[in-house]
């Protein structure tokens, strides 16, 4: 399971989510400017069809939103109160401070210095050591261009202050070394509960954050350890977002040192224990219940859905996002779950958040069910929280008398005042009959409306409008394809 999912290292995502960093922000169905309508013109149709993503969040959804934390830090939440709201139900206990945490740092070449003492055997903290795999499941460990000496597994090395392991960094605490199965070294790091935290706070959150979230990222971090559950059978967590991300001294300033010390041994805990504390960057809005993200994980009352309403903070870029694609790119996506051609994807149950627990991929022949994550993994997405539009649109000129100089309406009219008999037409997948859609018209300072309908069957629309020019369709805040009329 994944702890945490933020802004600032590689994340364990759903295949293909690396793709989704070229995404940009959702526009509004705002114009043009001036200087793009040259380009825009020589893209446009007659007809053209869009499938449209939009969604917001970007992780789990599960428990602590780390923008979210931000935001109430910034209303003046104090760190107990974002955690009670996070966490529903729970209360702050405390745990001994000492405890040891092991946690996985690296497989394969364990180069270390600092060192003063290996089994009992003296070290001298100026050398860099190197430890391989010995004959009969040992560690050999050589040092100063010579053999130090092999070793029983596993072995442990410590020093009187942090030490370094060659391409992972400085560590508080020991290492515990032992053959990997696969020719290299394993290194675990153990290290005291309050020194791990110390390492892991600013790795997880920007230290330049509000006291007040950083103090609940301390203790989200504190009790996400100890209840996580053994991530393997030699060590307690990973170092990275397989569990939380662990960056040892390396991770340790100031701000985050004086929250964790504020916070010190205190743990979420409900029903009088401590309980386990997912945390991701952004939620878009609302977080979600555990049995809603992960299949058969059980309902737990601390982790249900809330109300996020201050995710945006700090400019967060991840609150809201989209991509455009043309229906053949999304249908090519889609390769396998398409019944015939392919009409757009339709939501069929929510959870307590607009995260998609299942849709239905809706073709021509027929409709598939899809789950969410599903989905997220195909279009590459940053989470669940997404809506998909298709939008179709045609622009055509009569060739004759008799043009309505009706306003728009949902069967399609001239604008008022126009008898050129141009329309715009198209649908737009999902919708309901009689919501309004509106009609652009792109002109030398970018778009303007020129007219409101209302979709008729199948989400059908059809306005008439006046002069030749490039137009475009906007619903929900998605501006559809450009074409042009004649």
């Amino acid at each position: 399971m994944i702890a945490a999912i933020s802004r600032f290292s590689a994340r364990r995502l759903a295949p293909g989510a690396a793709a989704l960093l070229v995404l940009v922000a959702a526009a509004p169905a705002a114009s043009a400017s001036p200087r793009d309508v040259g380009h825009i013109a020589a893209q446009t149709s007659v007809s053209a069809s869009g499938f449209y993503i939009r969604g917001g969040g970007f992780g789990h959804g599960i428990g602590m939103s780390q923008y979210g934390t931000l935001g109430y830090a910034e209303h003046g939440w104090s760190y107990d109160r974002i955690l009670a709201h996070y966490y529903q139900g729970t209360k702050l206990g405390t745990v001994s401070p000492s405890q040891l945490v092991t946690v996985l740092l690296k497989n394969g070449s364990a180069s270390f210095g600092g060192a003063t003492r290996a089994a009992g055997h003296r070290l001298s903290p100026g050398t860099t050591y190197t430890a391989k795999p010995a004959a009969g499941g040992g560690v050999e460990v050589d040092g100063g261009g010579k053999k130090v000496g092999t070793f029983a597994a596993p072995l442990t090395v410590s020093g009187k202050g942090p030490l370094t392991l060659s391409g992972a960094g400085s560590y508080r605490g020991s290492f515990v070394l032992r053959p990997d199965g696969s020719g290299g070294i394993e290194t675990v790091n153990s290290v005291d509960l309050e020194d791990y935290v110390r390492g892991v706070v600013s790795a997880e959150m920007p230290s330049s954050w509000p006291e007040a979230a950083l103090e609940a990222q301390a203790v989200a971090a504190r009790t996400y350890v100890l209840t996580a559950g053994a991530a393997g059978s030699d060590f307690d967590v990973y170092s990275d977002t397989r569990s939380q991300m662990y960056r040892g001294v390396a991770a340790e300033t100031p701000s985050t040192d004086a929250a964790i010390a504020a916070t010190r041994g205190q743990v979420v805990t409900y029903a009088g224990n401590p309980v386990v504390t997912y945390f991701f960057s952004s939620s878009g809005g609302w977080t979600e219940s555990i049995q809603n993200v992960w299949p058969g994980a059980t309902a737990e009352p601390w982790l249900r859905g809330v109300r996020d309403p201050y995710d945006g903070a700090g400019g967060n870029p991840y609150h809201r996002w989209g991509s455009n694609l043309s229906v053949a790119a999304a249908a090519a996506r889609l390769r396998g779950l398409v019944e015939g051609s392919l009409v757009g994807i339709q939501v069929v149950r929510h959870g307590f958040s607009p995260r998609i627990i299942t849709a239905e991929v809706v073709g021509t022949r027929g409709r598939v069910t899809v789950s969410g994550a599903r989905l997220q993994s195909i279009f590459g997405l940053m989470s669940t929280l997404v809506s998909f539009t298709t939008i179709s649109v045609r622009g055509t000129t009569a060739t004759g008398a008799g043009a309505s100089s009706a306003s728009g309406s949902a069967s399609g009219g001239a604008a008022p005042g126009s008898s050129s008999g141009r329309t715009v037409s198209g649908s737009i997948f999902p919708t309901r009959s009689r919501v309004q859609v509106i009609i652009q018209k792109l002109g030398r300072h970018g778009f303007t409306t020129v007219a409101h309908v209302r979709t008729g069957r199948a989400g059908s629309y059809r306005a008439a409008v006046s002069g030749a020019g490039q137009y475009r369709v906007s619903y929900g805040g998605v501006n559809g394809p450009i074409v042009n009329v004649r």
